[in-house]
């Protein structure tokens, strides 16, 4: 049992790494670069998208992740798993106090209501969207690791 806990949670935080690294890195990038109100649009779009989804893949992998240390808390790694499980703590409350303020905002926004300051907005919420990756990278690191 304790092997199908240990996989089916590093493939969970690790699907959850590359689709919030593929948002940071790739897909806001390409959203960039589309001429007109494209990019503001596919913002949109994608704030309710994934913002409907990630708070179920965040807290079930927190959910997970604290199952494992629990399961395996007298062997080898537990301290890995609780460090992983509080910086999953980390990239919740940040999202919560952060980002989701932003995204519940630009998620209505059409050309014709948004604020000037969109872009500056949009900007924010990247930044600390790349903190947020960074921290779940760190999270899905010390899964690995203490596969190990």
């Amino acid at each position: 049992m304790l092997d199908v806990l240990e996989v089916v949670t590093t493939v969970i935080v690790g699907l959850m790494v590359g689709v919030e690294f593929a948002v940071a890195f790739v897909m806001n990038r390409i959203f960039s670069a589309l001429p007109e109100d494209s990019d503001q649009l596919a913002r949109a779009h994608g704030g309710r998208m994934l913002g409907a989804l990630m708070p179920f893949w965040y807290i079930g992998s927190l959910l997970l992740t604290a199952l494992w240390a629990a399961v395996a808390w007298n062997e080898d790694g537990t301290a890995l798993l609780v460090v992983a499980g509080a910086l999953l703590v980390v990239s919740i409350v940040m999202s919560v106090l952060l980002l989701v303020p932003i995204n519940n905002r630009g998620k209505t926004w059409t050309p014709e209501n948004r604020p000037e300051d969109w872009k500056e907005q949009m900007n924010r919420w990247d930044r600390y969207h790349y903190v947020r990756v960074a921290v779940i990278i760190a999270a899905f690191t010390l899964l690995v690791t203490a596969l190990t």
